[in-house]
């Protein structure tokens, strides 16, 4: 069986399309006209204030505290934003002239000086009238006399409505926001699946997943590490600076795994601490894009479409993050030019339209989903034929996946196709759903001792999703682990090193610390696709009243043992599963 090469890539100066200029300066800074305010103000306020609702909703379905601090936080996001509006100066302007004109038309008039006051009431009509001119005249008043009889009053009776009775509210349907959690047939996968990164609902999923200070720090070391070896021209390289660097070179990979690293901690180029050298990456991204969106040509050939692929992703994300519209072109290109190099088995591979993986499909799968929670375009027949090449390379009746078709499956393809499987709408129920992620525990625990970053990167984010006790099982170990393995000083402090790693000798400290980064933000990097049912909480009860780690607690005998499965009822559950 094939392995899955690592992702990588790099272009050669391609001429720019004219149509879209990638020297912008003030990058999404144009603004419109608007009242005082501005909308764009108005809508973060209001994303901010649904984030800071929806991490409390969080918290208290899964049953997680949520620390003072990031209540205290959410009550602040409630606040509501201040507007002020003021009036437009052409209004201004037409008022007056109205009145001169009123005023001369008076003057020069014969009966002028007969009029004695002129009341002028301005307002919006309720009722359409004719537009048409009619000529008007003017009639001198009557002079009132002592000789005209006097008229009383007569009173008149007549209806009025009670208006000042309690009026009733008229209750409109609003559709309720869609839980978080739920599964994806009932979750709305355009809902932002990047709004964990920051503020109140990255606190809230952090102390609800299992995130740790340590976890934290991990990642804030591996960020200032990438910032390091930045290169003057916004890329990163696969090669070095740094030590024990890959064997290709392949800058568009590198540039957008570096970028997905800084945003899946909430940076990006408008905000956060890394946002300069944000700005200079997807800069650089947008450089290499050609005509028909395509950013990996200087690229060795198996590794152009994984560079494209994680290109893409980036600048998806990206503009998910921010909606600047600048972005919206270049991620819309990428995105067409993904759904037009799908080959006819349903997924992509080294070249466009031709042949299939599994390993290049589960990057291209990421990045259709993430546009696709965007207001990005993205052809839904797509993803379906990639539901069709899932059924191709899969065993156990979808609970394992290979390389290729008729091939033998294996941990990193199984832990890839069952997250393609959670995008496209597995319910956590399904029972190979369910086999999958036993199996993955089973077969392959994660351990430093055998490592394959590439492997972790996928199952770490598949059991995430799946949570409950499988997800405790395996976060228990990694976050202990993984930040363990980091290079703690030096030159390289912040990184980890490739050795010893199934894919590092060929891709180098670059990939294994990003990939690493991706596992230790995988809390908050996206939003949970499923929630825990009954058992899983009684089993979370279960857990927090026995903190000892589960791996000090594994009896002799291996995983279904350690799950407390007994040996006859574990078929069924994934120890049929052989890697």
């Amino acid at each position: 069986m094939p392995p899955p090469p690592p992702p990588r890539s790099t272009l050669a100066p391609v001429r720019k399309g004219a149509e879209i200029s990638p020297n912008i300066s003030g990058v999404g800074s144009a603004t419109s006209p608007r009242w005082r305010g501005e909308l764009q103000d108005i809508n973060r306020r209001a994303e901010a204030k649904e984030n800071a609702r929806r991490a409390l909703m969080l918290a208290a379905e899964t049953g997680g505290e949520v620390a003072p601090e990031t209540v205290a936080e959410a009550e602040e996001d409630y606040e509501d934003p201040i507007v002020t509006r003021t009036a437009p100066p052409w209004l201004l302007s037409t008022v007056i002239h109205l009145v001169l004109l009123l005023i001369l038309a008076l003057i020069t008039s014969p009966v002028g000086s007969g009029i004695g006051r002129v009341l002028l009431v301005m307002g919006l009509s309720e009722q359409q009238t004719d537009s048409t001119l009619t000529e008007f005249t003017i009639e001198a008043p009557v002079e009132v006399g002592e000789d005209l009889e006097e008229t009383e009053d007569i009173p008149i009776e007549i209806d009025t409505p009670q208006i000042f009775e309690m009026a009733q509210p008229i209750v409109e349907d609003v559709k309720a926001p869609p839980e978080v959690g739920v599964g994806p047939s009932s979750i709305d996968i355009s809902m932002p699946m990047f709004n964990g990164r920051t503020g109140a609902m990255k606190k809230a999923l952090l102390s609800i997943y299992g995130g740790t200070p340590e976890t934290e720090e991990a990642v804030a070391s591996g960020l200032a590490w990438l910032k390091r070896n930045q290169q003057r021209d916004g890329s990163w390289s696969m090669r070095g600076p740094f030590g024990d660097g890959g064997i290709t070179e392949n800058r568009t990979a590198a540039t957008a795994m570096a970028l997905l690293a800084f945003m899946g901690d909430g940076n990006t180029h408008k905000g956060g601490e890394y946002k300069d050298e944000v700005l200079r990456g997807v800069k650089y991204l947008i450089g290499k894009q050609a005509r028909d969106g395509f950013m990996a040509r200087e690229a060795r050939g198996h590794e152009k479409m994984y560079a494209q692929a994680q290109a893409t992703i980036a600048l998806c994300e990206l503009y998910g993050m921010t909606g600047d519209s600048w972005l919206r072109p270049r991620a819309q290109l990428a995105v067409e030019f993904a759904e037009k190099s799908q080959s006819s088995e349903g997924g992509w591979r080294y070249e466009p339209r031709f042949d299939a993986d599994t390993s290049v499909t589960g990057w291209f799968v990421m990045a259709l989903k993430s546009a696709q929670s965007t207001d990005l375009i993205v052809n839904d027949s797509i993803l379906r034929k990639v539901s069709g090449y899932l059924d191709t390379v899969s065993s156990y009746g979808g609970a394992a996946y290979s390389y290729q078709q008729r091939g033998s499956p294996s941990p990193a393809m199984t832990a890839e196709g069952l997250l393609c499987r959670q995008y496209l709408g597995w319910f956590r129920e399904h029972p190979p759903m369910q086999r999958g992620i036993e199996a993955l525990l089973l077969d392959s625990p994660f351990d430093m001792r055998d490592r394959d970053v590439y492997y972790w990167y996928y199952a770490t984010q598949a059991l995430h999703h799946f949570g409950g006790p499988h997800w405790r099982e395996w976060n228990n170990v990694m976050r202990v682990q993984l930040p363990k393995a980091q290079v703690k000083q030096g030159r390289e402090r912040g990184s980890w090193a490739p050795q010893g790693d199934q894919w590092g000798r060929n891709s180098g400290r670059l990939y294994t610390t990003c990939l690493s980064i991706y596992c230790l933000e995988v809390y908050y990097r996206h939003m949970p696709l499923y929630k825990e049912n009954a058992a899983d909480k009684a089993a979370a009860g279960k857990d927090a009243a026995d903190p000892t780690p589960d791996a000090a607690k594994e009896p002799p005998g291996g995983g279904a043992k350690r799950m407390g499965i007994p040996a006859d009822a574990a078929k069924g559950l994934g120890s049929e599963i052989q890697f």
